[in-house]
C-alpha cells in the first residue's frame, strides 16, 4: 500500500539530468504523504525542437512554478512542451497535463484502459473514489466507507478531467529518430501504461514499479471489479520480458535496475499472500477482518493506527490478495449479505 516513507533528497525541488536530454523534475503535491511526483522532460525529440514530458503532475500553482523553474534551469520554457505522455489517470499525474494543454496547446496521451473510467467519472460528476468505496463495502467495512464518502474530496472540476488527445494501446510512439514503446501495465489502475525507451535503456515506470514502496492496487475513482492484484503481478512479470533498464519512477529516485525492483515487489506480494492466508486461519472472514490482523507499511503498523484513507487502502489491498488466493485455489469466497466471505481451503 502507498504510505509515508523517508523522502530523501529525491523530492527536493530542482532538476536531475539522468543522461543527456533526459531530466527528472519533482513537482510538489498538496497534503500527500509522498510530497512530490516526478515528471520527466525529454529534449529534442518532437518537432520544432520540442519537449516530450512524461506525466503531468497535480494542477496546483506550486507545481507550475516548480516546472517553470526547472525548465529555466535547462535553458527552456513552458512553451517548449509539445507532447505530454501520462502513465495513468490519478490526479497527481493527469490534471496538470490537462492544464498545460489548455495553456500551451500540447498534445496529451493516456492509456486506453482509462477511457471507461474517465467517461464514467464524467457521468458521476464526483471526485469520490466510488470504485474503491464499493470494494470497501464488499470487504465488510461499510462504516469506514461511509466515513470516507463523507470527507471533502475537493469538489468535481470537469475542466481537469477532459479526455486526452490520443488514447494509447500497446504501440510504439516515434518522435523524430527516438522511439518510446507503450506497454499497458494494469494493476495500479486499469489503464496504467509505462513508456520504455529501449534505445537508451530507460523505463518511465509511473506508479507501476516504485523503488521504495509498493503501489496501491486497483485504486479507482470509478467502477470496481476485475482482479487488480492478479493483473498487477502479471504486469510486473511482463517487465522481465524486456531487457533490463534504469528505473525512472514517479515517486522516488532513479535506480539502476528495473528488474531488481520487480523481483523485490514479486517477493513482497508472495509474502503478503502467505500472511493473508495465515491471518484467514480456520475461520470464514471478510477482508476487513483479515486486514485488522495484519501489519502495515515496512514498520508493521497496526491497522488501527492508520488513518481512514490508509485503512481503506489496507482493506482493499487485503481483498485483492484474498482474491488471488481464490484464483490459486487456496481459498474460496461466498458473497453473503453484500460482503465477500473468504474461507481457507483445507
Amino acid at each position: 500500500m502507498t504510505a509515508r516513507f523517508d523522502q530523501g533528497p529525491w523530492a527536493a525541488a530542482g532538476v536531475q539530468t539522468v543522461q543527456a536530454g533526459v531530466h527528472r523534475v519533482p513537482l510538489p503535491l498538496p497534503n500527500d504523504g509522498l510530497h512530490a511526483v516526478n515528471v520527466y522532460l525529454l529534449e529534442n525529440l518532437a518537432e520544432d525542437n520540442g519537449i516530450v514530458m512524461i506525466d503531468g503532475g497535480w494542477a496546483i500553482p506550486e507545481a507550475r512554478k516548480a516546472l517553470e523553474e526547472a525548465l529555466a534551469a535547462i535553458g527552456r520554457d513552458l512553451g517548449g512542451i509539445s507532447h505530454i505522455l501520462v502513465t495513468h489517470i490519478h490526479r497527481d499525474h493527469y490534471t496538470n497535463a490537462v492544464e498545460l494543454r489548455r495553456l500551451l496547446g500540447s498534445r496529451v496521451y493516456l492509456g486506453a484502459g482509462e477511457r471507461p473510467g474517465l467517461e464514467l467519472l464524467d457521468r458521476l460528476r464526483s471526485d469520490e473514489p466510488a470504485g474503491s468505496l464499493e470494494t470497501l463495502r464488499r470487504g465488510g467495512a461499510a462504516e469506514l466507507a461511509d466515513e470516507i464518502a463523507a470527507m471533502d474530496h475537493g469538489g468535481y472540476d470537469p475542466s481537469v478531467w477532459e479526455a486526452p488527445d490520443q488514447w494509447l494501446g500497446a504501440e510504439t510512439l516515434r518522435f523524430g529518430e527516438q522511439e518510446l514503446r507503450v506497454v499497458p501495465t494494469p494493476g495500479h489502475t486499469k489503464g496504467h501504461v509505462v513508456f520504455l525507451d529501449e534505445q537508451r535503456g530507460l523505463l518511465f515506470a509511473g506508479d507501476h514499479v516504485l523503488p521504495h514502496i509498493t503501489p496501491s492496487i486497483g485504486f479507482e475513482l470509478t467502477e470496481a471489479g476485475g482482479r487488480p492484484l492478479a493483473d498487477y503481478l502479471d504486469s510486473l512479470r511482463l517487465m522481465t520480458r524486456y531487457a533490463d533498464t534504469r528505473l525512472l519512477p514517479a515517486h522516488g529516485p532513479v535506480t539502476d535496475s528495473a528488474h531488481t525492483r520487480v523481483a523485490e515487489l514479486l517477493t513482497h506480494h508472495d509474502d503478503r499472500l502467505a500472511k493473508s492466508l495465515t491471518a484467514l486461519g480456520e475461520d470464514t472472514l471478510d477482508a476487513h477482518a483479515v486486514a485488522r490482523k495484519l501489519g502495515w507499511t515496512r514498520r508493521e503498523v497496526p491497522f488501527g493506527d492508520l488513518n481512514a484513507f490508509n485503512q481503506m487502502l489496507a482493506v482493499n489491498e487485503t481483498a485483492a490478495h484474498l482474491d488471488v488466493l481464490v484464483l490459486r485455489g487456496r481459498a474460496t469466497v461466498a458473497f453473503v449479505g453484500g460482503v465477500n466471505q473468504y474461507t481457507r481451503v483445507r
